[in-house]
């Protein structure tokens, strides 16, 4: 009976901590319930003040009644609440990889279908967007995870230096809302085909508008407000140069009409004119010089009603040189200069035989046939021409972020490119595609 007897006692044992245990999350969950059941009595307590404020107030027979909706209201105030028009089908799965910007990767392209909850007849919506090449997508980031944001932000091509989150267009925002300039190939229907574009599948557009250089270019406002006449928008000051202009015409014609003219015998006139104006020997050469004084004057006099018409305020004396001033980009329009010349500097590209092979078996789009059906296929690019230019374009910019640019170890780098699946590695200075693989369907479909 011993034996017996021990095996009893280490059973018993076993179940006295296996109670102990239960004990232990009983009392867990009774505390959790507790928690709950206070926070439940105290949101039930601010409702009653609520509802017995509201009841306490008589209604004011002398004040007009609220208006029966409260969606203007709301908007006035500025609490909106957006429904997505549509959500994006793009060449891009997933974050990993995708372009930052929609000029990286020109021959990515997406589709945008228009809900029918939006619109009875979502294809009436798009009537007469066909006439324009260019759109602007408002669409909201919805993979940010946590939605957290900062003040300063740290861009992947500044390398790790520190900036405003609104000098930016950083993902991680008070409100997550996304911009961007795509090129529309065509509308089928209720379908929106774009290209140029930098959002991963999934995302939720919110509004789509027309790109129209002349309202959403400042290079074209100010090509257009330096090219046409102005006739109508006079100042004084251009007023009396101008008058000023036409005295001195005046004055230069009066004088050419005393120089006598070729051919033409007159008599010289210097003997009595000098009798009456000893101040000068020979009328001729006074007149010269007075008409050179006088056509300088007019030059200047052009090139000030030129720069007052130009509105560019000028500091010093004018000067009339051949350049005319500079107006456009490079006059008036700025930029940080980490935009043209980034800290990280573009990558070179290379692949490896065997992902070029790899890649080359991808069909295209448009292309299909019944006996190379067993061959993986594009959903998106229309050649391996285009997956290998969006590829580098991808690649060129080095899509890692900060930290694992800098501080892990691994230089594998995997992403997906439409239905391709690319494994590179970095080096020094260039990036190299090793592997391109058909994506699995249940990671294209997500």
């Amino acid at each position: 009976m011993s034996p017996r007897c021990d095996f009893c006692g280490e059973h018993v044992e076993k179940l006295n901590q296996q109670i102990t245990v239960m004990r232990k999350e009983i009392k867990n969950l009774r505390q959790i319930l507790d928690g709950a059941g206070r926070a439940h009595r105290k949101h039930m307590t601010s409702i009653r003040s609520a509802v017995a404020n509201i009841g306490l107030r008589e209604p004011d027979k002398e004040q007009a009644p609220p208006p029966p909706l409260a969606a203007p209201q709301a908007l006035e105030q500025g609490n909106i609440q957006t429904v997505p028009i549509g959500y994006i089908s793009s060449c891009f799965a997933v974050k990993n990889g995708t372009p930052r910007q929609p000029t990286i990767c020109g021959p990515s392209r997406a589709e945008l279908r228009i809900q029918q909850s939006i619109f009875n007849n979502p294809e009436h919506a798009l009537v007469g967007l066909e006439q324009y090449s260019h759109v602007w997508i408002i669409f909201l980031f919805h993979k940010n995870g946590h939605l957290n944001y900062k003040a300063k932000v740290k861009p992947p091509r500044l390398n790790g230096q520190r900036v405003g989150v609104y000098s930016t267009r950083s993902p991680h925002r008070p409100n997550a809302l996304g911009l961007t300039l795509a090129r529309l190939d065509k509308i089928d229907g209720d379908t929106v085909h774009l290209s140029d574009i930098d959002m991963i599948a999934g995302t939720p557009v919110l509004d789509i508008k027309p790109y129209i250089p002349d309202y959403d270019s400042p290079h074209s406002r100010l090509d257009k407000e330096h090219c046409d006449p102005i006739t109508d928008q006079k100042t004084d000051a251009q007023s009396d140069l101008e008058s000023d202009k036409n005295d001195n015409e005046a004055l230069v014609s009066l004088l050419s009409k005393d120089k006598p003219e070729a051919g033409i015998p007159v008599r010289d006139s210097s003997q009595s004119v000098s009798a009456q104006l000893p101040l000068h020997k020979n009328i001729h050469q006074m007149l010269d010089e007075v008409r050179d004084y006088v056509t300088q004057g007019e030059l200047q006099l052009s090139c000030a009603s030129e720069d007052q018409v130009s509105g560019s305020p000028k500091t010093k004396a004018p000067e009339c040189n051949v350049d005319y001033p500079c107006y456009g980009e490079k006059a008036y329009i700025t930029i940080a200069g980490w935009i043209r010349e980034p800290p990280v500097s573009s990558l070179q590209v290379r692949f490896t035989s065997q992902a070029q092979k790899e890649l080359a078996d991808f069909l295209p789009t448009h292309l299909s046939g019944p006996s190379e059906s067993d061959r993986p296929r594009f959903r998106f690019l229309r050649s391996t021409e285009e997956a290998v230019a969006a590829i580098r374009g991808v690649l060129s910019a080095d899509p890692r972020s900060i930290h694992r640019r800098t501080r892990c170890r691994d230089r594998l780098f995997y992403f997906i490119l439409d239905s391709a699946d690319i494994t590179c590695w970095f080096g020094q200075g260039f990036a190299e595609v090793l592997q391109v693989r058909p994506v699995e369907q249940n990671v294209v479909s997500v």
